[in-house]
């Protein structure tokens, strides 16, 4: 399970994407590619969530999801990505109050 300290975000033109991709938010852990969230239109192709060779993780989501995908990045810490029974995992690494917000 890592940690994720940044992120940095990538949006593709044109009616296919990129590499079947509508958009796609890398994940780091300091100056460490640790994955990425890549996002697919509806008809896009919907790989599945894998560990690459280098050991960084894919996640597949639609882009439906992307604005939440962000707000959690923007707002929420600890967060944490990982990889576990063929699915990738992105989410708060804590549990929080309810209603609280991050100081």
């Amino acid at each position: 399970m890592a940690d994720v300290t940044q992120y940095h975000i990538l949006f593709y033109g044109t009616n296919d994407g990129y590499q079947g991709n509508r958009a796609q938010i890398a994940l780091y852990t300091g100056s460490q590619c640790i994955g990425y969230v890549r996002f697919h239109d509806p008809g896009m192709p919907f790989p599945a969530d894998a560990v690459q060779a280098n050991g960084q993780t894919i996640m597949h989501l639609p882009t439906t999801l992307f604005d939440g995908v962000l707000d959690v990045l923007r707002n929420e810490k600890p967060i944490t990505f990982y990889f576990a029974s063929n699915h990738a995992f992105l989410g708060t690494g804590a549990t929080e109050p309810v209603g609280e917000a991050e100081g």
